[in-house]
């Protein structure tokens, strides 16, 4: 006797195709008018400073509300400062965070120590600005910034990159504070993307004698380069974007006496959170919202080289095959 065969469910007709499509177009189209408004809406409320100051804004280090000078150049360092130092130390950490849980960690540790450095991503950051002042501002400044004033004091160059009073508030500690804030966003999406490379690879290599560090380096980090480069500029936005942890740390210093990574200076992100609400209307809040506009590009340059070393890496692949 025939077995009926089994019923199918009805497919989808093409009305609904086209609804699906239509909604994911306006999905996009959202996504992109959005992006436009915000850049027009910063463009309109900074035009003041932008008609009073130009480009010139961006090379002066006058900040002053009373006489109505402003300049931009000091927030600007402070911000690139910042996140430099804390990509600087947090992408080696986090590089080898993902190996050893990827590749050396045993089985019964991974799962609880991969929690545990997501569980660093859900502290708010506020909490981690009162840490960095009360608890790890004077631990710098008594066992990191007096023994390097002490060895590198009166060497040339070095010595002007550590003076300053040594009292754990400036660049240095915001770019630790950021470097620890952003550690588990790019720990994380590393390990995800170290586990996508399939298996068969990695055990190839080993079979034909390669070491745990070839491994990663001629097989891993090649096929998961996008989702590399990915995670640190996700961490490199934490970090530009940060505001109430940097605004603890950072000493909110309108002045750029040195190019001392112990001096306290300004970013972009605490000048708007400390001044936004009591700026006056006119120049000063023309220069602040000007200030966001500069963030706002500093963000899109940033975005526009990740893309372009991505490519320029696609480029070396195909030329090598």
């Amino acid at each position: 006797m025939q077995q009926p065969s089994p019923r199918r469910s009805p497919r989808s007709g093409p009305l609904a195709d086209r609804l699906f499509a239509w909604l994911a177009l306006g999905a996009a189209l959202l996504t992109l008018l959005t992006l436009l408004a915000i850049l027009v809406s910063l463009a309109i409320r900074a035009w003041p400073a932008i008609s009073q100051y130009g480009l010139g804004f961006l090379t002066s280090s006058a900040w002053d509300p009373v006489k109505g000078e402003y300049g931009g150049l000091v927030m600007i360092y402070g911000t690139l400062t910042t996140s430099l130092i804390a990509l600087v130390i947090a992408v080696p950490i986090s590089f080898g965070i993902a190996v050893f849980l990827t590749e050396l960690a045993p089985s019964w540790l991974k799962r609880p120590l991969g929690t545990a450095i997501e569980l660093l991503a859900a502290i708010p950051s506020i909490v981690y600005g009162m840490w960095g002042l009360m608890v790890f501002g004077p631990l710098l400044a008594t066992y990191v910034q007096k023994p390097l004033q002490a060895l590198f004091g009166s060497v040339p160059y070095l010595g002007a990159l550590v003076s300053g009073p040594p009292v754990g508030i400036g660049i240095l500690s915001a770019g630790i504070i950021l470097a620890i804030m952003i550690i588990p966003f790019i720990a994380s999406v590393m390990r995800d993307v170290f586990e996508v490379t399939p298996t068969l690879l990695k055990e190839s290599a080993y079979g034909l004698g390669a070491t745990t560090w070839e491994v990663v380096y001629q097989v891993v980090l090649p096929y998961t380069k996008a989702g590399v480069i990915g995670g640190i500029m996700l961490g490199l936005g934490r970090a530009i974007g940060e505001t109430m942890a940097v605004t603890f740390v950072i000493g909110n210093f309108n002045q750029l006496d040195s190019l001392s990574l112990f001096q306290a200076a300004n970013s972009i992100t605490s000048a708007l959170a400390n001044e936004f609400a009591e700026a006056s209307e006119g120049l000063h809040q023309a220069a602040l919202m000007y200030l966001g506009l500069v963030l706002f590009f500093i963000t899109f340059v940033i975005l526009s080289l990740s893309k372009l070393l991505l490519s320029q890496l696609r480029k070396r692949e195909g030329a090598r095959t």
